[in-house]
């Protein structure tokens, strides 16, 4: 007779059977897994791979490699949606892999439930969310280590594209937790491109922009930093507590709650109906969410605050108040102060074209104040008016590119009229003395011609841009500047000197103009335009 002998093996007094801990521990393997799974998908390496190589062209030359850091930290914003919206496409697909393969009813045997899944999804794109902050971190940096740069950055602004992406990513999550069909993301994208379109449209008073993740600005126009009146922090607070509220959302719906019990019962576990979760601490998390979210929506609805409107004011109407200036070979800088440090510039265009003009001006004691129109906000774009005091001449808020020979156009008018106000107004002979001497110590005169002008041509009549009241130049007013350009420098410098008085003469003619400086008459017209 065979005696049947069973073992009983007991477990090390060390050894705990798996519990919460082991859960949390399978959660952050999960995430691990779903996050490097996310961040090799086709669409995500394709977006950052576009997202990167955007930046990196660029960032190359924007702002003329004269950045203002109020604007280069809003200038990140918008390409990280392009990530967001393929995070978005390819996490709603990985929490869908369990349906679209038919197998989830295997996830019944481990040691997650649905909730703890969400959770890791959830997770898995932190990593693509820290990727964006250190490229939105380098794009920003790259402009603020450039020698031209100037201004203050906004840590708000610079928070709102890994904000975006994290609140895109969270929505893809939910959405597919809520609808378990292939077609929600993709339907959900042209849902936010529609929105977003339609979002664009009010201006900026309305509260509704405010709403889309990124509010942009429709102005070329650069302000002080102090004044642009943008609630960059309390939106992106709004970002975030949205972002939380999704996240928390798409774990109350995920099927089993975060307090369920292995075992059979009621209780406040216990899944409400089957789909939604009756947790304490869940929903209280969600009703802080959604208490921030609605704190950072109402608050950055209030508008402009009535200090940055008086602010407004004063930088716009009493510019003088609020400068230091600085004097160097007999003209006076006066800048705000986020742009001291841009007088240099400044002064090697002003010592250019002073050393072409006549000696009667040649010395002539100027004022450069720099000056903006900020009474409008961002958005504005309205001319500054003229100045109307002797020899003092306006400069803005943005340098660089085009912005050069405008204001090269700006002293020159001022050399030859006296005043901001009457150069404006020129339509004479003179004109073509103003632009030479503007345009003719530059490194590419006839570069600068095209540049300074509306319609980038270098023939025909055409405006001159300015930082106040646009010039116009008749067609004969081009014939003769593009001769002269054309020409060498010191022989068209020695003419201009020689007859400084009458070239500088109110209303002398094109025709007696070209005569003096030793050219035949223009045969385009000279008719100035209304």
């Amino acid at each position: 007779m065979t005696t049947t002998t069973t073992a009983i093996v007991t477990p090390p007094a060390g050894a705990a059977p798996a519990g919460p801990r082991a859960s949390w521990a399978a959660v952050l393997a999960l995430a691990g897994f779903e996050a490097r799974g996310l961040l090799t998908r086709l669409p995500v390496l394709l977006a950052f791979a576009v997202y990167a190589g955007w930046t990196v062209w660029r960032t190359r030359t924007s702002f003329d490699g004269f950045p203002a850091l109020q604007d280069a930290d809003r200038a990140t914003q918008t390409a990280p949606l392009l990530v967001g919206l393929a995070v978005l496409f390819s996490v709603s697909q990985a929490v869908l892999r369990s349906r679209r393969y038919d197998t989830e009813r295997h996830f019944a045997v481990l040691v997650l439930p649905p909730w703890r899944r969400t959770v890791a999804h959830l997770l898995s794109l932190v990593p693509a969310v820290l990727l964006v902050a250190v490229c939105v971190g380098g794009q920003f940096g790259w402009e603020a280590l450039k020698p031209g740069a100037v201004g203050n950055g906004s840590p708000g602004e610079l928070l709102v594209g890994p904000l975006s992406v994290l609140l895109l990513g969270t929505l893809g999550v939910l959405f597919a937790r809520l609808f378990a069909s292939a077609f929600a993301a993709p339907l959900l994208l042209v849902v936010l491109l529609f929105f977003s379109m339609f979002a664009a449209m009010p201006q900026d008073g309305d509260a509704i922009r405010w709403l889309m993740p990124v509010v942009g600005d429709y102005s070329t126009r650069t302000l002080p930093s102090e004044l642009l009146g943008r609630p960059a922090a309390w939106h992106a607070l709004y970002l975030a507590g949205l972002a939380l509220s999704v996240a928390l959302a798409a774990v109350l719906v995920s099927g089993e709650g975060a307090g369920a019990r292995s075992g059979s019962g009621s209780g406040p576990g216990r899944v409400l109906k089957g789909r939604f979760v009756d947790h304490r601490g869940v929903h209280a998390g969600l009703a802080g969410a959604v208490a921030l979210t609605l704190l950072g929506a109402v608050t950055q609805a209030d508008g402009v605050p009535a200090e940055t409107e008086k602010a407004r004011m004063r930088y716009s109407t009493t510019p003088q108040d609020l400068q230091k200036c600085s004097e160097r070979d007999g003209t006076t800088y006066c800048a705000f102060p986020e742009w001291t440090s841009r007088t240099d510039d400044w002064a090697e265009v002003v010592d250019r074209v002073r050393s072409l003009a006549g000696d009667a001006v040649r010395d002539r004691p100027l004022v450069v104040r720099q000056r903006v129109e900020a009474r409008y906000g961002p958005d504005g774009d309205a001319a500054m008016t003229p100045l109307t005091d002797p020899n003092q001449v306006s400069v803005g808020t943005t340098w660089g590119g085009n912005r050069v020979p405008e204001f090269a156009v700006a002293v020159a008018g001022v050399l030859v009229t006296g005043k901001e106000a009457e150069a404006s107004a020129l339509c004479d002979g003179r004109l073509v003395t103003v632009m030479w001497l503007a345009l003719a110590g530059g490194a590419e005169p006839m570069a600068d011609l095209s540049r300074v002008r509306v319609d980038d041509s270098t023939s025909g009549a055409a405006v001159v841009i300015s930082e106040t009241e646009p010039l116009q130049m008749t067609a004969a007013h081009t014939e003769l500047v593009r001769e002269l350009l054309v020409r060498p420098r010191e022989e068209v410098g020695a003419k201009v000197t020689a007859n400084w008085t009458e070239l500088t003469t109110p209303k002398v003619t094109t025709d007696r103009t070209a005569h003096l400086l030793g050219l035949d008459a223009p045969e385009e017209a000279d008719e100035c335009g209304e």
